[in-house]
């Protein structure tokens, strides 16, 4: 909620100056590179939450550029920042006893293709007022899950390898969804989007395997408390009897984005203007020298 404000704050104070600025430029001189900030809800999919069911939401703010290459197809580079938690507290069944749970901020840097079916028309202002488009992409994903500890403190479980696995925090992910772009006027666009991240880990969470692993090989009392969680409310049975399900390593995890972005078109000029500048500083300096 807080993010979704800054970006209508965002939007509400600059929108006017960008709108005005419109009679610097000629209209008619065709964009295809566009900027876009957006904001909405990030949710994970994985052993923590409801089968069936994503997580709990959490925030996103996401920065693009976007540029068409025809009428149709388009390519877009984006920064993601974006949170997804889960928590056993909140399950249906009893996984509720394994007491575990999790809260990781990341960040996400894609490139995706897109395919639009409307045109953009010969003229960028000449688009349709609505588009429906599809993407798929690929991207790397930085995520870093945490916990609160018995002493109330957050902890990174990663670095203690709590199934006493190593996992990278960096990974490939591949983005593909749906989105609605709607025209606001000739220059900018609202976009509603959602799309799912495929990804080659199970350990978004830090939960993977299927058995918990036998303490003498975890490399701290700290991993060992982290690990098995539920003596903490008193459901693990002696260990002799019963090891208990800890994870599912049969499927990967994944998350889910959905933004709603404003989008600007870039005039030509801005590029033309800087390069200019450029050439003039180089020539002073270089008549400055003679």
């Amino acid at each position: 909620m807080r993010s979704f404000k800054i970006l209508v704050f965002t939007i509400v104070t600059f929108a006017p100056f960008f709108a005005d600025a419109q009679s610097f430029f000629a209209i008619r001189r065709n964009r295809n590179l566009l900027v876009g900030l957006g904001s909405g809800t990030a949710n994970y999919y994985g052993e923590m939450v409801n089968p069936g069911e994503f997580g709990i939401i959490k925030p996103n703010i996401t920065v693009s550029a976007e540029y068409y290459w025809l009428p149709r197809i388009s390519s877009r580079a984006q920064l993601t920042w974006f949170q997804f938690s889960g928590d056993d507290s909140k399950a249906d069944d009893d996984r509720r006893e394994r007491n575990l749970s999790f809260t990781s901020s990341n960040i996400e840097l894609s490139v995706i293709g897109v395919v639009h079916l409307s045109p953009m028309g010969t003229r960028f202002y000449q688009r349709s007022p609505l588009d429906i488009y599809g993407f798929l992409g690929f991207g790397l994903l930085r995520f870093n899950p945490k916990t609160v500890a018995p002493d109330g403190e957050k902890v990174a479980l990663a670095p203690l390898q709590t199934e006493g696995v190593k996992y990278s925090r960096i990974q490939p992910v591949i983005p593909v969804g749906l989105g609605v772009r709607v025209k606001v006027d000739p220059f900018f666009n609202i976009l509603v989007e959602g799309g799912y991240r495929l990804t080659f880990t199970d350990y978004l969470d830090d939960v993977s395997i299927k058995r918990y692993p036998d303490p003498a090989i975890l490399s701290s009392d700290l991993a060992r408390a982290l690990s098995d969680r539920r003596p903490e409310i008193g459901t693990q049975p002696d260990r002799p009897q019963e090891v208990g399900v800890r994870g599912n390593p049969d499927e990967n995890d994944g998350y889910f984005i959905a933004n709603i972005t404003l989008q600007y078109y870039l005039p030509t000029e801005i590029f033309r203007s800087s390069q200019h500048k450029l050439y003039r500083s180089k020539r002073k300096f270089w008549n400055r020298r003679r």
